[in-house]
């Protein structure tokens, strides 16, 4: 069996179509020569080639599953007695054999299919000899026959192999690509927890501890204009410590929700994204959006720019609707689109990350999972795609 998913597939199945018109060829020239010559046992002749190609195309059938290999050799039986008796009684019945070779050295383990080449190549011949007299020129054509089948065999199984090792190639570049893009994350998390202890060490915890101290000196001072100019200073501390902490919190908050809130942002995103794509992108706002934490406010922009390019770059679609709905105690992204869809059960069942548009969703699923949201993908090929991330929040 070939390589499922390779890049080689055409070839295979332009060689299974290739024997399958052999065999049905062969067939067809067995009855029609016996019925043009007037053999009394055309019909016997008929019946019997008919079974053949039944057997042959049960069999091609069958070979498509897993568990072909078990029910091979009974298969191969039964077409080499059936080719067996056409062989006897009509001469052009002989040249099934050949279609015959390679079935016995496709579907045969180790040295049985040569071998059952060879006993096919000797019956063969006798054949020939039977209906036309034996001589050399007879037995050329199933020794050059049974030659042809061997190297064709050998080149078949050379381009299945490489198929495979082309395919566990890939395989493994996308394991290492995802093992990488985890590296990755994980190296930014902590690096970004790095700095974040150094901010809040060189901005915060050095202001509290000067605000403490002011607060120390002032109940130790005696003097009461002393101690409320200490209390004074304190006071100045900790404005300069929350302007920093804002601005700090700011920082870590994407550029496009800087000094604009979460619907403008979203508005903008929509605007940009129409604009460079020719997409009509259409953002409703549903209830009263109050400002969110900032965490929540940067995931829902996350997922609605990344939904967003997903439809733009994979979809292909023509409409895309982008709804923030603002409930008592959640708040919920909707975006939608009119595009070509996929499989998302398949993709959950897979775990599949080989592709961007996979890779994207997950970053959204693990998103959401930090903040303790939710997240549904509904998708089906050819029926656009449903992407809705929610949050509680309070009321």
């Amino acid at each position: 069996m070939e390589p499922t998913g390779s890049a080689l597939n055409p070839v295979f199945v332009g060689l299974r179509i290739g024997l399958h018109a052999l065999v049905a060829g062969l067939v067809a020239l067995c009855v029609v020569s016996s019925l043009a010559a007037g053999s009394p046992s055309a019909a016997i002749i008929a019946g019997l080639a008919a079974l053949f190609l039944g057997t042959y195309a049960v069999g091609a059938w069958v070979g498509r599953s897993r568990t072909a290999s078990r029910w091979a050799g009974a298969r191969l039986g039964l077409l080499s007695l059936e080719w067996v008796v056409l062989a006897g009684l009509n001469a052009e019945a002989i040249y099934l054999v050949f279609p015959l070779f390679f079935l016995f050295l496709h579907f045969l383990p180790g040295w049985c299919g040569p071998v059952a080449v060879a006993v096919a190549t000797v019956a063969a011949v006798f054949a020939v000899g039977a209906h036309r007299g034996f001589s050399p020129a007879g037995a050329v054509g199933p020794l050059i026959g049974a030659a042809l089948a061997v190297a064709i065999a050998l080149a078949y199984r050379s381009l299945a192999r490489e198929a495979a090792e082309r395919e566990d190639l890939i395989r493994e570049l996308r394991e290492t690509r995802g093992q990488l893009a985890a590296a990755e994350r994980t190296a930014g998390v902590q690096g970004e927890r790095g700095r974040l202890a150094r901010e809040i060490h060189d901005t915060v915890s050095q202001s509290l501890s000067s605000i403490v101290m002011l607060l120390h000196a002032a109940e130790r001072s005696g003097d009461a204009e002393t101690s409320l100019q200490r209390m004074r200073q304190a006071r100045d501390a900790a404005g300069q410590t929350l302007a920093e902490t804002r601005q700090f919190i700011d920082e870590l908050s994407p550029p496009a929700l800087r000094g604009s809130t979460l619907v403008e942002a979203l508005h903008r995103l929509a605007t940009q994204t129409g604009a460079t794509s020719g997409i009509r992108i259409g953002v409703t706002v549903a209830g009263p959006v109050e400002p969110l934490p900032t965490r929540v406010e940067t995931a829902l922009w996350r997922i609605a720019q990344g939904a967003l390019a997903n439809a733009v770059q994979h979809a292909h679609a023509s409409r895309i609707d982008l709804t923030l709905s603002a409930l008592d105690s959640e708040v919920i992204l909707d975006v939608v689109d009119d595009g070509v869809g996929f499989d998302a059960g398949a993709s959950v069942r897979r775990g599949d990350t080989s592709t961007r548009t996979s890779f994207g969703l997950q970053a959204m699923r693990e998103r959401v999972a930090e903040l303790g949201g939710s997240l549904t993908v509904e998708s089906a090929p050819g029926q656009g795609t449903s992407v809705v991330a929610g949050f509680e929040v309070r009321g």
